[in-house]
């Protein structure tokens, strides 16, 4: 009998592997903004660090994010993306304006953000936010 393939936490593809996966497990680049934003939404589910540090412009990027430490205390529920401007295939900046659901110590919180990210040599990296009251 054939396992099921899990659906993708960023909401949008029918499975992991078919959407976010092939950014976080082969490299290749995410084409757009908004699809670096989902597929970081994904990486931080699956507490993949490595790809987050890596797709985080080297100007912000912090040295560590400690989600190790963090371990199972977060649980990401459910991401939204409210809106996008630019950050298509032939833009070299965008914004995309998401909420993400998650529990952290038995609470129910959101994360309400508009995140800026910039294109350089071809790859979409993840520049800055702004979180929202």
């Amino acid at each position: 009998m054939k396992k099921a393939a899990l659906a993708c936490p960023c909401g949008l593809g029918p499975s992991y592997e078919q959407c976010c996966g092939r950014y976080l497990a082969s490299g290749v680049p995410a084409p757009t903004a908004e699809a670096l934003m989902r597929s970081r939404y994904t990486a931080y589910t699956r507490a993949d660090e490595a790809y987050l540090l890596a797709s985080w412009h080297a100007s912000t990027r912090p040295t560590a994010l400690g989600l190790a430490e963090e371990g199972a205390a977060v649980k990401w529920l459910e991401l939204t993306v409210l809106s996008r401007e630019a950050g298509g295939e032939n833009d070299s900046a965008g914004t995309v304006r998401f909420v993400a659901r998650y529990k952290a110590g038995g609470r129910a919180c959101r994360l309400s953000e508009t995140s800026r990210f910039v294109r350089e040599g071809g790859r979409w990296y993840y520049l800055d936010g702004d979180v929202d009251g």
